[in-house]
């Protein structure tokens, strides 16, 4: 777009309701812009952050709403070409950037970014990357598509000269099908994970790996590439690198590694090892062994920085954690209900492990929406009854907005609760289609000391507050 922003200047988001644009709001809030913006679905905790921001959310997409003509207008992925806001914009000339274009020109400017990609793990190993670099004194700008708690913020623009981003495979807009994080000018990256995934997006692995290569592909020579080498994938993604690669975890590659690694209380410990050598025990408030990853990512990346090993151990034990990510929302009579994020069969796996192995000796139920675009289809029909079933009962509702995906591709919630019975018998998992008869059936089975883990990547009906007020009703 041509022509300089001044503050107080008019920014339009179309579908702001989305995690990173709601975050790009209150980004652009921050530096003194009038912002506001529309959307079709508004739900917590994005609705109720834009609310507190006093940033105003128009309901549904309407040319009526570009009445007030905005300076700039920035385009969430989620609209086409043929929605009236877009094609409104377009009839009158409206200068408009993608999201992630957005974030190139007003967060990382000529900042030196870090960004976190992969198929699991980028929000949290970004959040808590950002988090280690703000408590050192560093003082970093940072975007991450979640809130994390030590900051009740996903953006920030710091003083610093790094930017810490997290980096999304899916595509910019329908004006860019290149994956957003290709606009991210990187110098540093953490590569976490390589699964197939976006399945609306991507045909099959070989083109998501694609993607990633042509990330790698812009990394500088005087850049760095950090690996997890549990992925035969990311490991292939790896190879064309022309900067230094660096790998982790417990794959036969490996330069950093966490040994000794034990559950306390929720917190998990471990030892960093670099090529060997120990350098000491860290402990995070964070559980599960893909969150112990998580945190040697982290590790790895901030010792390549220079940073003191005393001051990141202090750091990474001081977070707090990400909304949506293994996040406590209550409890009630002894009964503990947990949100988190995660609906790619390995995260449903890793984080149903996770919880059982933070709490044991309770009863585990795994409440799950399947609501992505690739869980909503049968890719995974095979691979959910497994991941699933390592919970004690197992809730699957029905697939979110069945008509958008052709009946011979959708996924079968009835054929994973029959697989999860016909293996570990009868009444350990149900099918309940309706998101709203799902609060009233828990509160009705469970018992004082259960675990209710609740799985979605998107509002899921508001399901997690209703279950806990199911659990009030029932007990006053």
């Amino acid at each position: 777009m041509s022509g300089q922003l001044r503050p107080g200047d008019h920014v339009y988001l179309i579908a702001i309701c989305g995690v990173g644009m709601a975050s790009l709001a209150g980004l652009l809030q921050s530096q003194g812009y009038r912002v506001s913006g529309s959307d079709q679905n508004s739900y917590p905790p994005m609705s109720t952050y834009l609310g507190r921001l006093g940033i105003e959310v128009l309901a549904g997409y309407s040319v009526k709403h570009l009445v007030r003509r905005p300076d700039l207008v920035v385009i969430g992925n989620a609209v086409s070409r043929n929605n009236p806001e877009v094609q409104s914009v377009l009839d009158l000339g409206i200068p408009y950037l993608s999201f992630p274009q957005a974030l190139g020109r007003f967060l990382i400017g000529s900042k030196r970014s870090i960004v976190v990609v992969g198929t699991h793990g980028k929000t949290t190993t970004t959040a808590l990357l950002a988090w280690v670099l703000a408590k050192v004194g560093w003082d970093p700008s940072f975007f991450v598509g979640g809130i994390p708690l030590n900051f009740d913020t996903g953006f920030r623009y710091g003083e610093g000269g790094w930017v810490v981003l997290e980096g999304d495979e899916y595509d910019s807009a329908f004006f860019d099908k290149g994956p957003k994080f290709l606009h991210y000018r990187p110098e540093k990256v953490i590569l976490t994970s390589v699964e197939f995934d976006h399945a609306d997006i991507y045909r099959d692995l070989e083109h998501l790996k694609a993607a990633f290569r042509s990330l790698v592909e812009l990394i500088p020579s005087s850049g760095s590439l950090l690996v997890c080498n549990e992925y035969a994938a990311a490991l292939e993604v790896a190879e064309p690198a022309r900067c230094p690669v660096t790998f982790y975890g417990e794959g036969a590659r490996r330069d950093w590694e966490a040994s000794n690694v034990c559950v306390r209380e929720g917190r998990s410990l471990f030892e960093p090892r670099y090529k060997g050598i120990s350098e000491g025990t860290v402990e995070i408030p964070l559980m599960g062994r893909h969150n112990v990853n998580n945190a040697m990512a982290v590790y790895a990346m901030a010792r390549e920085l220079g940073i003191d090993r005393a001051a990141l151990r202090g750091a990474l034990a001081s977070f707090s954690g990400v909304k949506r990510r293994q996040e406590v929302k209550g409890e009630v009579n002894g009964i503990t209900v947990i949100d988190d994020f995660a609906h790619h069969p390995t995260a449903v796996k890793e984080t149903v492990e996770a919880v059982r192995a933070a709490y044991p000796g309770r009863r585990l139920w795994a409440v799950f929406e399947p609501r992505s675009n690739t869980s909503r289809r049968r890719i995974f029909q095979r691979e959910f009854p497994p991941a699933l079933a390592t919970a004690d009962r197992v809730v699957v509702a029905g697939v979110y907005q069945p008509e958008k995906i052709p009946e011979d591709e959708r996924l079968s919630p009835p054929a994973i609760v029959e697989e999860i019975n016909r293996l570990h018998g009868d009444h350990q998992a149900v099918f309940i289609e309706m998101a709203s008869e799902i609060p009233g059936y828990v509160a009705d089975q469970v018992r004082s000391g259960d675990i209710i883990l609740v799985m979605s990547n998107g509002g899921f009906d508001g399901v997690q507050e209703k279950i806990i007020k199911a659990l009030e009703q029932k007990t006053a």
